[in-house]
């Protein structure tokens, strides 16, 4: 793949500290209107910024878009978008082939980049990205939401503290079931548009970074096997479910089942952390307890900010009884990202994710693609 940073496209680079942006006058633009671009509208509006403006696959499909989110300025092209100067921040959920190029743009712009994961569709490419980001001294943030559920920081926190022990196991999946059916498809099954990886990239992504942050563990080697189920029309699509298993750089082993095509299974994120002492279970589509074992008893900790870790009783921002979910994770996620942008002291842990934390997930899921290739064990750079 051509390097998309070897040219400043005629523009100047602004480098150095990003500066400060006033809450009232913070202007974001989105580019991508499906429907991972109207979950960060519904964020970014929820934090109280304006959104300026939207782009699409045409200039007519943005304005359609535009009128139909009450959104004043329908942009021609996404790469309009990036570069304009009535936007602060930028936020990119176009599909995947198009993410570096535009993230690109807007940190030679001047921008403040939100990109939708992968971040890239190459290793080689993402880092490339990452080092501008920080060369340009801009906030660079990838929705990594899952981070802000509050039972998944209560479980950080726990293994942070020590209660859990020393980790030494690791378990769970990932599984949807959108893509099970022979004639289900979307543009993202597609190696260009999508990239060479699909299920592993989409989801497992999501999956490894929220199971390396609750621990402080990385994924050092990994061997993977990989599934593609046949297709109407035999169109060629890349992989639908992974299964793998890791080691890792702080010596607990794991495993790992990431799956498209479980039919029943809408959105099931769940892991488990297995300690010396005690054993940590959280489930994204049941957010609101934490399941803690040991030898002795088992309990269901449930989301109450009156009792949880101070990191996880800053994201509940409703009693507990009041269910929170995917929606509020964007939500807090964003504030995190625009609060950075204002210059703004972090109000505290979690820490929102950064293209550097990008950059990784996109070398594991290159190691996976390698592993399942040749069925060898692979290190994770």
């Amino acid at each position: 793949m051509a390097s998309v940073f070897s040219k400043r496209n005629g523009r100047a680079f602004v480098g150095g500290i990003a500066t400060s942006v006033p809450g009232s006058s913070l202007r974001t633009a989105i580019a991508g209107v499906g429907m991972i671009g109207r979950v960060h509208m519904d964020a970014v509006r929820r934090t109280g910024a304006q959104v300026v403006g939207v782009s699409a696959s045409s200039p007519a499909r943005a304005k359609e878009a535009a009128a139909a989110l009450g959104v004043e300025r329908a942009f021609d092209s996404s790469q309009e978008l990036v570069t304009s100067d009535d936007v602060d921040v930028v936020h990119i959920c176009t599909p995947n082939d198009a993410h570096a190029a535009l993230a690109a743009l807007a940190l030679r712009a001047g921008k403040h980049v939100v990109c939708e994961k992968p971040l890239t569709t190459d290793a080689a490419t993402a880092g490339e990205l990452a080092a501008l980001a920080a060369e340009s001294g801009r906030v660079a943030a990838v929705p990594f939401v899952y981070r802000y559920h509050p039972m998944a920081a209560e479980a950080r926190e726990r293994v942070r503290d020590g209660r859990t022990g020393d980790v030494r196991l690791l378990h769970g999946h990932y599984l949807q079931d959108w893509l099970s059916q022979p004639a289900d498809t979307n543009w993202r099954v597609d190696a260009i548009a999508g990239g060479p990886s699909r299920a592993f990239a989409d989801i497992g992504s999501h999956w490894c970074d929220l199971v390396e942050w609750v621990t402080g563990h990385r994924i050092a080697e990994l061997t993977a096997t990989s599934r593609t189920l046949p297709r109407a029309g035999g169109t060629p699509r890349t992989e639908d479910a992974v299964q793998m298993l890791f080691r890792t750089d702080r010596g607990a082993t794991g495993a790992l089942t990431v799956s498209q095509i479980s039919p029943g299974r809408k959105n099931r994120l769940w892991f488990e952390i297995d300690g010396a002492t005690t054993s940590l279970a959280f489930d994204q589509e049941n957010p609101e307890t934490l399941f803690v074992g040991s030898r002795g008893e088992n309990a269901a900790v449930q989301r109450d900010p009156a009792v949880l870790s101070p990191a996880a009783a800053r994201l509940s921002v409703v009693p507990g009884g009041h269910p929170m979910g995917y929606l509020d994770c964007f939500a807090a996620f964003v504030r995190d990202v625009h609060a950075a942008v204002r210059g703004e002291a972090p109000a505290g842990p979690p820490a929102f994710p950064t293209f550097d934390d990008a950059a990784r997930m996109v070398r594991v899921t290159e190691a996976v693609l390698a592993s399942a290739a040749d069925r060898s064990w692979k290190e994770v750079s």
